[in-house]
């Protein structure tokens, strides 16, 4: 027998969507098919847009959203073919849909994702669950993030404590201790690759760093990186969450950057994601006996060379060695939410993002037809 659920998910890289096709049939989903589209050059442009603009004006962006919700049914719909996979053997869609704000704190919080679940569901003849962080917000959590229950369920060990890595767009961290009786823990770190993706495309017209061969290049800049660090949101303690709304090029030019060279302000920011990934794992009460890596951020070989280095005999491996391919793990996580949603089963980890209770996450909407 097979329970069949897709999950869709896009980062604050804005690079594509990814689309997995899960089985969640047994207590450890495992992974069926995927599939990435890239997303057209003029909804990247227009989403690029849609970050500049302020809170009040980020709500009339109906037609994007639209837009948006097409392309996450036509990457569902081209996933399945590629499956072989009849569209009435899936149970549900996920959709975590694209960030475009996150204001957990603000007067009166709030995070937006585009992407239309209702038209996600009519263009793909499957009902799908969307909204997924609302549900948090308003049991009084951050909203994010939204995989440590997945982590939990796929890679918590009875033998030993686990530290989870997600390198993404942000960088955020869950801790599996290996006592069942011990809170799991998380939170956003601080800038994963986006800000490393900025910096290369603004100087060599690149969308990133390959294997952070242009990091490796330069040498990192001590004094740029305690201003750096010195950012207060660092300081937080947990829970706590961010995005491309705190972390991103115009703070970087904040910091007089343009008067270094280019390559030293890459391996500054490399740097920077290394040494505060390190920090929150070593500040842990869950100490840590194997760091699992997953995200875009496993492919940056200098990257990984970095934090191993801040972790020090702390070992370092891919979720893959442990049955979860890194560049999956997130769409198979917002399949197994889908699921939950439809069993009526919490989602969230209050542990992680500070809500008052467990909650069922996302909204579901039904085909119209």
């Amino acid at each position: 027998m097979t329970a069949l659920y897709v999950g869709l998910m896009s980062g604050t890289s804005m690079d594509g969507i990814d689309a997995a096709l899960v089985d969640c049939f047994t207590q450890k989903p495992h992974l069926v098919a995927t599939h990435s589209k890239p997303w057209p050059d003029s909804i990247r442009r227009q989403l690029q847009q849609a970050q500049q603009l302020n809170d009040e004006a980020v709500f009339g962006l109906h037609e994007l959203d639209r837009a948006i919700a097409e392309q996450f049914a036509e990457a569902t719909l081209e996933l399945l073919a590629i499956a072989g996979t009849d569209v009435n053997e899936v149970i549900a869609i996920g959709s975590h849909g694209q960030t475009i704000r996150h204001r957990p704190q603000a007067d009166n919080p709030f995070s937006l994702q585009l992407g239309d679940g209702q038209r996600i569901a009519d263009l793909s003849g499957i009902q799908t669950v969307s909204d997924f962080r609302s549900a948090d917000i308003k049991a009084g959590g951050e909203g994010a993030p939204l995989a440590p229950a997945f982590h939990k369920a796929m890679l918590r060990s009875g033998s030993e404590n686990r530290c989870v890595v997600n390198i993404g767009g942000v960088a955020n961290i869950t801790l599996l201790p290996a006592d069942e009786s011990q809170a799991i823990t998380g939170y956003d770190t601080g800038p994963g690759n986006n800000l490393m993706d900025g910096w290369i495309k603004q100087h060599q017209s690149l969308p990133y760093d390959n294997n952070g061969e242009w990091a490796r290049s330069g040498q990192v800049n001590d004094a740029l990186l305690t201003r750096l660090k010195a950012d207060e949101y660092f300081q937080l303690p947990p829970p706590k969450s961010t995005g491309f709304e705190h972390f991103n090029q115009d703070w970087l030019q904040q910091h007089d950057v343009d008067a270094l060279p280019a390559e030293d302000v890459q391996a500054t920011l490399c740097e920077l994601t290394a040494a505060t990934i390190a920090d929150a794992i070593l500040a842990s009460e869950t100490n840590a006996d194997r760091v699992l890596i997953c995200g875009g951020g496993v492919h940056n070989t200098y990257g990984l060379e970095r934090l191993q280095s801040q972790l020090g005999s702390i070992p370092l491996a891919s979720t893959e060695m442990y049955g979860v391919h890194p560049d999956w793990l997130e769409a198979m996580a917002f399949a197994w939410l889908a699921q939950r949603n439809i069993d009526n089963k919490p989602g969230n980890l209050p542990s992680v993002t500070g809500a008052r209770e467990s909650v069922v996450l996302g909204s579901l909407s039904t085909p119209d037809i």
